[in-house]
């Protein structure tokens, strides 16, 4: 591999060069945090190490987090990469992102700026399309989508603004068990009513055992993307898979 790579080296110009030392510096910088937190049968320590090298080679070009469509490829090649077959969905597709190791899954992102550490927000999980605007009917709808796949995961920026500016970016992998956001089931709908839009955007409600507190809302936009997005879910409730913290200025 060296010998290989020492001949691919000796091929560049010296400004290409420039940009493979600048990667090379970056990729040598140490994690102030870097940890498998929670082991399941799909995530590794090599896959969260390999993971971490895509996220720092990312934030050498790059000021803005790690968006939904780098973490999909850059899941892919991790994969890949550590000997574990994965492949990516066809783009558009209406289900699953990604199968790894024969295992369909769904990948999310979450990077806004008053992002909370406890709660979990997730713009878009999914559109509504067009058709009836049934709270009952879109929460059969959300059931069924999550048929086509068998695990959810986010990857989370938690870098606040002055962390982002200072060049030190903290994420997080959670998986969000399927079986918590089946618990919709059987959550209480309610219709916006004196709301403006059309169709009026409506909510489901899943409470904890006391009914008091909330696990999470499902959120029916009735704009103009007709999306569903999930709000308030509260992290406790899922697994934290891993965790990364860098500084790209040491």
């Amino acid at each position: 591999m060296k010998d290989q790579f020492s001949d691919l080296i000796s091929k560049l110009s010296s400004k290409q060069l420039s940009i493979i030392s600048e990667t090379i510096k970056i990729l040598l910088i140490p994690f102030k945090e870097k940890r498998l937190c929670y082991k399941d049968n799909i995530f590794t320590d090599e896959i969260i190490d390999s993971m971490g090298d895509f996220l720092k080679i990312h934030h050498c070009f790059s000021k803005e987090p790690f968006s939904k469509d780098k973490f999909e490829y850059a899941l892919e090649r991790t994969f890949n990469i550590c000997g574990i077959e994965a492949q990516l969905a066809p783009k558009g597709n209406r289900g699953h992102d990604i199968t790894i190791n024969k295992t369909k899954v769904s990948l999310k992102t979450q990077a806004d700026s008053n992002i909370k550490e406890t709660e979990i927000h997730i713009s878009k999980f999914m559109e509504l399309g067009k058709g009836e605007w049934i709270l009952n009917d879109l929460r059969k709808q959300f059931l069924l989508h999550m048929e086509k796949y068998e695990l959810i995961y986010s990857l989370r920026c938690l870098s606040s603004d002055d962390e982002r500016n200072s060049g030190i970016w903290h994420y997080e992998l959670v998986n969000i068990p399927k079986i918590l956001l089946q618990e919709a089931k059987n959550g209480s709908l309610r219709i916006m009513e004196k709301s403006k839009q059309d169709p009026k955007p409506g909510y489901c409600d899943v409470f904890d055992p006391s009914g008091k507190d909330i696990k999470f809302q499902l959120y029916f936009d009735g704009g103009s993307e007709r999306k569903l997005q999930i709000k308030h879910l509260q992290k406790k409730h899922c697994y934290l898979i891993a965790t990364w913290k860098f500084s790209i200025n040491e």
